[in-house]
């Protein structure tokens, strides 16, 4: 994927098209919602501005990066005529089955690696490339 990653932490929002190389990627919008993708960076460099989000304002437990995405989300949900997402459920239903998967793979590699097995592309693979 290419784009900017917005983080909040105790020096405010940060924008970075790098170093975030080592993270997942949680898909958050159906690709059927084109008008949505296509207002998506405006929203949150807006939301990124707001009076919330200044340095001074972060707080390591209770208002930090988890805060800053979990309210966006809510504010692109109400403006669709959704209900917010509480914490849990945005763990439960966005985060925890893309970090289960990632531990998964993960896994799978490092025991491949312990092993001594090399992975060849399928044949198959290879043309399409």
């Amino acid at each position: 994927f290419a784009g900017v990653v917005y983080n909040y932490d105790q020096e405010g929002v940060h924008r970075a098209r790098s170093g975030w190389e080592q993270s997942i990627c949680v898909p958050l919008v159906q690709p059927d919602t084109w008008e949505l993708l296509q207002q998506w960076d405006e929203l949150l460099e807006e939301f990124s501005l707001e009076e919330a989000w200044l340095p001074h304002r972060y707080e390591e437990q209770q208002h930090n990066c988890f805060t800053f995405a979990l309210a966006f989300i809510n504010r692109v949900r109400q403006g669709r005529g959704r209900q917010p997402l509480s914490k849990a459920q945005f763990t439960e239903s966005f985060l925890l089955p893309h970090t289960r998967e990632a531990s998964r793979y993960l896994t799978l590699h490092q025991q491949l690696a312990d092993s001594d097995f090399y992975v060849v592309p399928l044949a198959e693979q290879e043309q399409e490339s």
